[in-house]
């Protein structure tokens, strides 16, 4: 069956953007790519700290309402009917929920041929890469880094700690059909 999505999931900074690009650069077809972050940045600016939408904690820790929780969930349906429609697509997300997030990809993407990949990284490697794009609230990388995989299944895992994200992306691609 030839895959026609591919999901990340990663904490925050754990390179899942990185590898999505090289992603784009390595299959020989063209994929469409979407993102957590370019979610959030689309979010009307009242939605940033509002009760209904999503607050960073000066911890790292993130919020939602009931606002976000629907954006959301139209954001993921609208990325499975272009999956339906025959686009390939990759989608960088994070799986604050675990298993329960997962959950939500699995029945939007229904029956579609999809490639579930985890995406790790060293707390302290995620946490200094957080400080360095100095766009990040710090703490989120190591909040993140072990609570986004709990009880996630996964065709295949990479981790960037050591590995750059052109590397991670061939592993990734050999797995695609």
């Amino acid at each position: 069956m030839t895959t026609q999505v591919i999901v990340l999931n990663g904490g925050s900074s754990s390179g899942k953007s990185g590898i999505v690009r090289c992603l784009q650069a390595v299959l020989p077809d063209p994929w469409l790519a979407f993102g957590v972050d370019s979610f959030v940045a689309a979010l009307p600016a009242r939605m940033q700290g509002a009760d209904g939408g999503i607050t960073f904690a000066p911890d790292g820790g993130v919020s939602v309402g009931v606002d976000f929780r629907a954006l959301d969930a139209a954001w993921i349906e609208g990325i499975a009917a272009m999956a339906h429609a025959g686009a390939r697509v990759i989608v960088d997300d994070v799986f604050p929920g675990g298993a329960r997030s997962q959950q939500r990809w699995r029945k939007a993407l229904g029956d579609l041929a999809v490639l579930w990949v985890g995406v790790r990284c060293d707390i302290a490697v995620a946490a200094g890469r957080e400080v360095a794009c100095g766009d990040r609230v710090q703490g989120m990388a190591a909040l993140q880094a072990h609570v986004v995989h709990e009880g996630v299944g996964y065709d295949l895992e990479v981790d960037t700690t050591h590995t750059e994200s052109l590397v991670c992306a061939q592993t990734i691609a050999a797995r695609v059909g």
